[in-house]
């Protein structure tokens, strides 16, 4: 029979602290995106290079960020790269695990763009004397974004909900780290996370409809 007995007065009390760290879940996401959207566009230029070495390292980045679990890149972030002497707290282990696994599929998601622009526009920029760099730049990569805009707000919800991992490395100052230290306090499991999820969805939600506007305002024309 059921008799769990709810408790959501406990729960709603902690909702400022669950939204101090839902600000931290959503700096990290931002700050990932900014970072993997410049390493993107860095490993998207490496393809285009024609250099052969520069090709094979965005190649296997995107290899590596795509075909393992998120958790591991965090995990090598943390405790591989100790390793070797470098040392990552949790925030910033999280940071640059989530960010690598951005710039992997922002890179892809950036390759299926550059094949939906013709040619003829690369042709004609290098005819004008561009170099192959300037070609890119203000040719190429504008129109490379704005393809890529909407699958890379996908991305960005994939970011926010990735942050969740870091309570795997002791990230406690975010959402989904903040959420299980009261949960160890009070043993209050579902109406903690309950509230957590619903934070999550609302945070996807608004980032999902700040994303649309602004697509309507860059892209209307």
């Amino acid at each position: 029979m059921f008799t769990y007995t709810f408790h959501w007065n406990q729960a709603l009390k902690a909702l400022p602290q669950m939204l101090d760290g839902a600000l931290v879940t959503l700096q990290i996401a931002v700050l990932s995106m900014a970072i993997g959207l410049v390493c993107a566009i860095a490993l998207t230029a490496f393809r285009l290079s024609g250099n052969r070495s520069l090709s094979a390292v965005a190649a296997v980045w995107v290899e590596i960020a795509r075909n393992t679990p998120a958790l591991f890149q965090i995990y090598m972030a943390h405790f591989g790269l100790g390793n070797f002497g470098i040392h990552l707290s949790p925030y910033a282990a999280l940071l640059a695990g989530i960010a690598f696994n951005n710039a992997g599929y922002l890179a892809e998601n950036f390759r299926g763009a550059l094949k939906a622009i013709p040619d003829t526009q690369t042709r004609t920029g290098r005819s004008l004397g561009m170099t192959r760099l300037q070609t890119f730049r203000f040719i190429v990569l504008p129109q490379m974004l704005r393809i890529g805009y909407l699958p890379a707000t996908n991305q960005m919800i994939w970011a926010i909900l990735m942050t969740s991992l870091g309570v795997t490395v002791g990230m406690n100052t975010d959402l989904a780290g903040v959420t299980q230290d009261l949960n160890a306090r009070s043993f209050r499991t579902f109406e903690f996370f309950a509230i957590a999820a619903v934070i999550y969805y609302l945070i996807a939600k608004l980032v999902t409809l700040a994303a649309r506007a602004l697509a309507w305002r860059l892209f209307r024309y």
